[in-house]
C-alpha cells in the first residue's frame, strides 16, 4: 500500500486536470502571434484568466500568470522592492518564517520581522518596524511547513498606513482557507497550481491594476510587462479548473481534511512526538517533533513502508540542515532536525491515515535504535 502524505509539496493531479490536458493537448499556436491558431490560444488563454480570477476575488486584468509560487513570490518580493526604491521607500520587511523564495530576499537586504514560539508573525515588532522607509512588506497566508495562519490583515492595515505595499505567498491557503483578493485589501498576492490538484510548472502573481512591479527578466514582457516568455495556455487552463474545484468544495474538504489531519496528530502525539501545528492552522498540515531521532531516518522508516511524509519545505529537500521556521520559532537545532510534516490532500483516505497510525510506532522505535 502506498500513503502519500506530501500534498503540501506537490498534490497529485486531479482526474478532471487531466482530461482538461486531453482536451487542450493538440492545441496550437503561440498566444501573442496574429494569425488565428495564435488567436484560439489567445482566447483559451484569456479564458483561463478570466475562470482563476473569479476563483480567487480579482479582476482578470490582475492576473499575472508565471511558473509557479516561487517566482511569483520573486517578482513581487524583488521587483517590488526595486519599483518601491523608485520612490525613496528603500526598506523591504518579510517574516522569518517565510518560504526561501521570499525569505532569501534577507540577503539582498531585506528586514525579517520575528515571530513567537507559536510561530505566528510578532505584531508589535512589525508596527515597530514598519516607517514611511518601507516599501514593501510581504506576510504568508499560511506557513508551509506548519500550517499556522499569519496575521496578514493586520500587518497589511499597519503597510498602508504609511504607503507601504503588502505581498502575501498564499500557495498554501488557496483551497484550504478562503482567498478573495479583493476583499483583502493585498497589493500582491502568489499562488501555484501544484498545490491544488493542479499541474506543475504554473502559478499566477495577483497585483492590483495600479501596482506594477520592476520586471525581474528580460524578454517580451507578455504579461502585464512584468513577467515574460510564450504562457503555457495549455497549463494556464488546467490550473484556472483547478482553482475553480478546489474553492467550489473548501468548505466540505477544510473540514474532511482536518478530521485526517487531527487523527494523524492525536497519533503522533501519541507515539511521543509534540505537535509544532495549531488546531486553528490550515487544515491540512501536520508538523510533529519527535525526540531521539534524525527525522531522516524517520523518513527513510516510513517510505520503506510505504508511507511518504516530508522534513519539511520541498524546497529544502536533500539539504540536511535544520528547519529556519522552526529555529525562529525559538526550537533548538536539534528539535528543528527532528521534525517531520504530514499533510493531506484531495486523494488522502482514512484508510491512509489507518495505515500511518499502524507503522508509525514500529518506524519510530526504529529510528530512535538507532539515533
Amino acid at each position: 500500500m502506498s500513503v502519500y502524505l506530501d500534498h503540501a509539496a506537490s498534490s497529485p493531479m486531479r482526474g478532471d486536470i487531466i482530461t482538461v490536458f486531453s482536451e487542450l493537448g493538440a492545441l496550437v499556436g503561440n498566444p501573442a502571434s496574429l494569425h488565428r491558431p495564435g488567436q484560439r490560444a489567445r482566447g483559451v488563454l484569456e479564458e483561463a484568466r478570466e475562470e482563476l480570477a473569479a476563483a480567487v476575488g480579482a479582476h482578470p486584468t490582475e492576473v499575472i500568470f508565471t511558473s509557479g509560487g516561487s517566482e511569483a513570490d520573486s517578482i513581487a518580493v524583488l521587483g517590488g522592492w526595486a519599483r518601491r526604491r523608485d520612490d525613496g521607500r528603500a526598506r523591504c520587511l518579510v517574516t522569518a518564517v517565510e518560504h526561501p523564495a521570499v525569505l532569501g530576499a534577507v540577503e539582498w537586504g531585506a528586514e525579517a520581522i520575528p515571530v513567537t514560539a507559536d510561530g505566528v508573525a510578532d505584531v508589535a515588532a512589525a508596527a515597530e518596524a514598519i516607517d514611511e522607509h518601507v516599501g514593501l512588506v510581504s506576510v504568508m497566508a499560511v506557513n508551509n511547513e506548519t500550517g499556522i495562519v499569519q496575521p496578514v490583515d493586520r500587518i497589511r492595515e499597519l503597510a498602508a498606513r504609511v504607503g507601504a505595499w503588502t505581498h502575501s505567498d498564499a500557495v498554501q491557503a488557496l483551497g484550504h482557507l478562503p482567498v478573495d483578493f479583493a476583499a483583502s485589501g493585498l497589493d500582491m498576492m502568489s499562488l501555484s497550481a501544484h498545490k491544488i490538484g493542479g499541474p506543475v510548472g504554473v502559478g499566477a502573481l495577483l497585483a492590483r491594476r495600479e501596482v506594477v512591479p520592476r520586471a525581474t527578466g528580460l524578454g517580451g514582457g507578455q504579461e502585464r510587462q512584468v513577467r515574460s516568455g510564450t504562457v503555457p495556455v495549455v497549463l494556464a487552463a488546467a490550473f484556472a479548473r483547478a482553482a475553480t474545484l478546489a474553492v467550489d468544495s473548501l468548505e466540505l474538504e477544510a473540514q474532511r481534511l482536518r478530521g485526517l489531519s487531527r487523527r494523524i496528530g492525536g497519533a503522533a502525539v501519541a507515539a511521543g512526538g509534540r505537535l509544532n501545528s495549531r488546531d486553528d492552522g490550515a487544515p491540512h498540515i501536520v508538523n510533529v517533533t519527535f525526540d531521539g531521532i534524525r527525522a531522516d531516518d524517520l523518513l527513510f522508516l516510513l517510505d520503506q513502508r510505504g508511507v511518504h511524509a516530508s522534513v519539511g519545505s520541498a524546497c529544502r529537500a536533500g539539504v540536511h540542515q535544520p528547519s529556519d521556521v522552526l529555529l525562529a520559532m525559538g526550537r533548538t537545532p536539534d528539535e528543528a532536525t527532528q521534525s517531520l510534516r504530514f499533510s493531506v490532500g484531495w486523494s488522502t483516505t482514512e484508510a491512509d491515515v489507518d495505515e500511518l497510525c499502524r507503522v508509525l510506532p514500529e518506524a519510530l522505535a526504529q529510528a530512535r535504535a538507532a539515533f
